[in-house]
C-alpha cells in the first residue's frame, strides 16, 4: 500500500499510536492523531507529534468522512464503537490496526511468527524469541508484549519477529498473514470489548484467517474451541498437547518432551530439564517448540533454551523470602483464568492478593480454587466486593477488604507463616488504580523488597 501524500488519522495516542505516526512520517503521508484526553493529560507526547508535522485534535474526535480522511490507523486500546470508527464505517473509509500497519510495512525477508490465546502469550513468545536467537537467527519480540511491531519492522532489513497479538490488535486485520501462526487457548476474556464469547472468538480467529496451505498453525488440541477454530483455519495445522500422544505434532510422552512432522520424530528433553515452573506452562514450553522446529530450530539450541529460561517479569516471578515467606509477582495474571493457573503452580499455602478492574469474566471457578488452594484472601480495588460475593458464595470466608494496595501487601504479610507463598494474582485489569499491570507489579516487588525480617510475616 503507497501511503505517501494519504491524509491519515491515527486514533488513540499512546504507544503504539506514535509508533504508527513516526512509521508513516517517514513513507511522507499527512498526519493528523486524535484522542480523548487533554493536553496536560497527554503532556510531552505532543511535542514529539509536532516535531513529525502531526496535526493533533485533543479531548474530543474530529469529523470523519472520505472526503477528510483516506485512512484510520486505530490503537488497540480504542473500543471501535466510537465515533470516528462508525463514521469512518458510514463513509467508506478504511480502518486498520498498527498490526496491520506493520504487515503492509515489513520487508519480504522479514517474516512474522504470531502468537495469541487468553493466557500464556507473552511467557512463550519469549521463550521463542529465545530459542531462535540461541539458533543464531536474528530474532525479535515485539507486539502486545511491549515493543509495537511498527517500530521493529522499520529496524529490520531481514529475520523474525515473533509478535505476540492481541484480540484488540487482531480485531483490525484485513491482510495480516504470519508465516506462522500459534494459539495456546481460549477462555473468556476482554468481554466488556467484544460483548460476547463469540466476538472473542472471531477476533482470536484472525490471526489465521489470512494464511495459505504454505503456512502454519500451532494449536492446542485440548482446547474445545481452537479445536473447533481449526476447521475454519485455511493454514497446515500443527497441534501440542500436554495430555496425549499426537501422531503429529508437540507433546510429553513418558515425561519426555518430543515434535514430529513428515514422520519424523525429535526426542527434545526431559520435562524434569525445563527450568519453567507450573502445569501451565508445559502448553507454553509445547507450543514454543512446534513452531521454533517448523522454523527450523537445532534441537540443541531447544533443549539449551528449555533448561535456563527463567520466565518473564510479572509472571510468577519470585521477588524475596521474607521470615520463611516467598513473595511472588504475577501481576500479569489480568483474568480469573490465568489466576487460577498461577494457584495451580504451588503446593504450599497460598495467601492471595486479588482484585482490580472486572474484564466482564465470571468469579465463580476462580472462587472454587480459591476455596481449594488459598488460607487468606486479601482484596483490593474495584471488583472486591464482586470477588468476595463469589468467594463466600463458594464456601470461603477468610478475606480481607482493604482500600488500597500498599495496605493489601501489608494484610497479606500478618496472615503469612513461614513455608507460606503470598501470591500477586489479581485476576483483574490494573486500571482502577495503576496506569499497567506492570505498575502494579513493580509496587508489589518494591513493598516486598522494602520489608524487614521479623516484622510479621
Amino acid at each position: 500500500m503507497e501511503f505517501k501524500g494519504k491524509r491519515i488519522l491515527v486514533v488513540g495516542i499512546a504507544r503504539s499510536g506514535i509508533a504508527a505516526a513516526k512509521s508513516l512520517s517517514k513513507r511522507e503521508a499527512i498526519l493528523f492523531a486524535c484522542d480523548r484526553k487533554t493536553n496536560d493529560e497527554l503532556g510531552d507526547i505532543l511535542l514529539e507529534l509536532e516535531t513529525l508535522g502531526v496535526e493533533v485534535y485533543t479531548g474530543s474526535y474530529p469529523r470523519v468522512s472520505s472526503d477528510r480522511f483516506d485512512l484510520l490507523v486505530a490503537s488497540p486500546g480504542v473500543p471501535l464503537d466510537i465515533a470516528p470508527f462508525i463514521q469512518a464505517r458510514n463513509t467508506g473509509v478504511p480502518i486498520i490496526g498498527e498490526l496491520e500497519l506493520a504487515y503492509l510495512l515489513k520487508p519480504d525477508a522479514v517474516d512474522l511468527y504470531a502468537i495469541s490465546g487468553t493466557n500464556g502469550k507473552t511467557t512463550t513468545v519469549s521463550l521463542l524469541q529465545a530459542i531462535l536467537a540461541a539458533d543464531g537467527r536474528m530474532a525479535l519480540a515485539g507486539g502486545n508484549i511491549g515493543i509495537p511491531l511498527t517500530t521493529l519492522v522499520d529496524s529490520m532489513t531481514a529475520g523474525v519477529i515473533v509478535v505476540e497479538a492481541s484480540s484488540f490488535q487482531l480485531e483490525t486485520t484485513c491482510h495480516f498473514r504470519p508465516r506462522i501462526s500459534a494459539l495456546l487457548n481460549i477462555t473468556p476474556d476482554h468481554l466488556d470489548r467484544h460483548k460476547s464469547m463469540e466476538g472473542y472468538i472471531k477476533a482470536k480467529s484472525r490471526i489465521f484467517s489470512y494464511q495459505n496451505r504454505d503456512d502454519y498453525a500451532v494449536l492446542n488440541y485440548e482446547d474445545l474451541h481452537i479445536r473447533e477454530m481449526a476447521k475454519e483455519c485455511p493454514a497446515r495445522v500443527i497441534y501440542f498437547s500436554s495430555q496425549r500422544f499426537l501422531e503429529e505434532g508437540a507433546f510429553i510422552k513418558d515425561g519426555l518432551i518430543y515434535f514430529v512432522l513428515d514422520n519424523k520424530v525429535m526426542p527434545i528433553c526431559s520435562i524434569q530439564e525445563v527450568f519453567l515452573r507450573g502445569q501451565h506452562n508445559l502448553e507454553n514450553i509445547l507450543c514454543a517448540v512446534a513452531v521454533a522446529a517448523i522454523a527450523g530450530a537445532k534441537v540443541e539450541s531447544i533443549q539449551e533454551t528449555l533448561k535456563t529460561f527463567i520466565g518473564v517479569r510479572h509472571r510468577i516471578e519470585e521477588v524475596a523470602v521474607v521470615n520463611g515467606v516467598v513473595y511472588v509477582n504475577d501481576s500479569k495474571a489480568t483474568n480469573p483464568e490465568s489466576a487460577i493457573k498461577a494457584m495451580q503452580s504451588f503446593n504450599e499455602p497460598i495467601v492471595l492478593i486479588a482484585g482490580g478492574r472486572s474484564k466482564g469474566s465470571s468469579f465463580e471457578e476462580f472462587a472454587l480454587f480459591i476455596k481449594e488452594k488459598v488460607k487468606g484472601l486479601v482484596l483490593v480495588g474495584e471488583a472486591r466486593e464482586e470477588i468476595s460475593k463469589a468467594v463466600m458464595d463458594a464456601g470461603f470466608r477468610n478475606i480481607y477488604e482493604v482500600d488500597d494496595f500498599n495496605t493489601a501487601v501489608a494484610t497479606a504479610r500478618q496472615l503469612a507463616a513461614p513455608g507460606d507463598v503470598v501470591l500477586l494474582s489479581p485476576a483483574c485489569a490494573s486500571w482502577d488504580m495503576f496506569k499497567s499491570y506492570e505498575q502494579r507489579g513493580d509496587l508489589f516487588c518494591q513493598l516486598v523488597r522494602a520489608m524487614q525480617p521479623g516484622q510479621g510475616g
